[in-house]
């Protein structure tokens, strides 16, 4: 409103200030993937206030959390310190056991993540020098502003690179990390936040010792960039549109399908409760 009283003053007077600049829409990985995946759950998740109550804990989450939250706390060690021991002693620190079925089934997985996360550190090169553990990193392009938090950054040859941890149940492919949106966007803002050159990423699966690696060029970077913009353009007229009174449930519908089993707002969405059974909390994990 202000904005608008200030232009028609500027009309009256006869000035003229241009183009009013646009306002950059901020965005994470995080964010355009909820986006994607379900309209409405965008809509609880981020502009709901207050929001719908969540579901509980997940046993998967927990698991992917406690790995990763061990490993920044490796790299907060001294190199000569970073050891397998220290790793599995950071891993019992941070354990939790939230969403798993009983004590009996988190014991089970505390012991395969003992040796997911030994075995990784024992092959990690000890002169391993990360620029950045959970860096949070940031790029302005014309039209958004693409955030995030890496898991790790490292630098080789004078390049830098995304590595992303996974503790999922299926191991990953080189298709997975070219066609990752999170994975691109993090290297753009890597690369501007550190003024660095950034085309590699890597996924890092713990379970199976695998690296799912890419290497991006100017074009495809710039590729996954415009998808970025063109679905935060999308976001930001249907929440704008939402703010001047418009239906809620034709601007961020449901799109059901199987990921309804497992949605934190499961609860606050009949159409999801239909499309898919719930799942246990633990039932995504590995088996």
């Amino acid at each position: 409103m202000r904005l608008r009283t200030v232009c028609g003053v500027a009309d009256q007077l006869g000035l003229d200030f241009g183009d009013v600049p646009r306002k950059l829409v901020r965005v994470t990985p995080a964010k355009l993937s909820t986006w994607a995946d379900c309209p409405r759950r965008y809509r609880m998740a981020y502009l709901d206030r207050p929001s719908p109550p969540r579901g509980g804990a997940w046993a998967h989450s927990t698991l992917g959390a406690v790995v990763h939250n061990a490993l920044k706390g490796l790299f907060d060690l001294p190199a000569e310190r970073r050891t397998t021991d220290q790793a599995v002693a950071l891993l019992h620190r941070q354990w939790k056991n939230e969403g798993f079925r009983d004590p009996e089934q988190a014991a089970e997985y505390r012991r395969r993540a003992e040796g997911w996360i030994g075995d990784y550190v024992a092959e990690l090169d000890p002169a391993l020098e990360p620029v950045g553990v959970e860096r949070w990193v940031s790029t302005p392009t014309e039209r958004i502003v693409a955030e995030g938090r890496v898991d790790r950054i490292d630098l080789r040859d004078g390049e830098l690179v995304i590595v992303d941890y996974k503790t999922g149940r299926h191991a990953l492919t080189t298709d997975d990390a070219r066609g990752s949106l999170a994975l691109a966007l993090y290297a753009l803002a890597a690369g501007r936040t550190l003024r660095k050159p950034c085309h590699r990423v890597e996924l890092h699966h713990l379970p199976t010792g695998t690296v799912a690696a890419w290497d991006h060029t100017d074009e495809t970077l710039e590729r996954h960039l415009r998808r970025a913009e063109e679905a935060a353009d999308d976001v930001s007229l249907a929440a704008d549109t939402l703010a001047a009174g418009g239906d809620q449930d034709v601007l961020f519908p449901p799109r059901t399908g199987r990921q309804c089993s497992w949605c934190d707002f499961r609860r606050s969405c009949p159409e999801g409760q239909r499309a898919a059974p719930a799942l246990d909390p633990w039932a995504m994990l590995a088996p």
